[in-house]
């Protein structure tokens, strides 16, 4: 489980293609620092578990089954992504519940800029849509994110420096697609009451 808070900027180092996967190495120090094998690391939104690891990163099996239903697909050398450890029972909650399962890709639609912050629109998979409300959360890329916004297949972000500076969603201009998790809270709400006939 992760919060969404993204703890560093990691870069693709290396990728080595494999018959139905891919070997992705990514550098990143301050999440490699306390890793051991096996551990969860949230890669863009992706849970992935580190397989290898040093001190500047660490290498992931990404199956092609991942490869189908994430933006990991396309990803190349020297792409940034969003680096988060699986929290703790001590880790401070500052986001909300994150599970690294990723629902659907989605797209940046258009970035409009202002003084102290960017206004970002990110289209939706349509059969997502009902898991969001205003106010309420979302996943971009691994992003805990709040939604301002709510139209027919997109949502409206409002994106502080901080997250722009520490993101992915600092560079991601129009048309570049993103990892999308809805609010797991949510998807257990629907099937209780589909449960239950309601």
């Amino acid at each position: 489980m992760f919060t969404g808070i993204i703890e560093e900027l990691g870069k693709v180092v290396a990728i080595e293609p494999q018959a139905d996967a891919i070997r992705l190495t990514i550098q990143g120090p301050l999440v490699a620092s306390d890793l051991h094998r096996g551990d969860s690391i949230a890669v863009s939104g992706t849970c992935l578990t580190a397989v290898e690891f040093d001190t500047n990163g660490f290498t992931a099996d990404v199956m092609q089954e991942t490869l189908n239903l994430t933006s990991l697909d396309g990803i190349k050398v020297g792409d940034p992504v969003n680096l988060e450890r699986a929290m703790t029972a001590a880790t401070r909650f500052g986001g909300h519940v994150v599970q690294g399962h990723v629902d659907g890709v989605g797209k940046v639609v258009s970035r409009e800029p202002s003084e102290n912050w960017e206004w970002v629109r990110v289209q939706i998979p349509a059969e997502l849509m009902k898991y969001v409300v205003l106010k309420g959360s979302i996943t971009i890329d691994g992003i805990s994110l709040t939604v301002n916004e709510v139209g027919e297949d997109f949502v409206g972000l409002s994106l502080i420096p901080e997250t722009l500076r520490l993101t992915t969603l600092g560079h991601k201009q129009p048309g570049d697609k993103v990892n999308i998790e809805a609010d797991v809270m949510a998807k257990h709400i629907e099937r209780l009451l589909e449960a239950r006939g309601i």
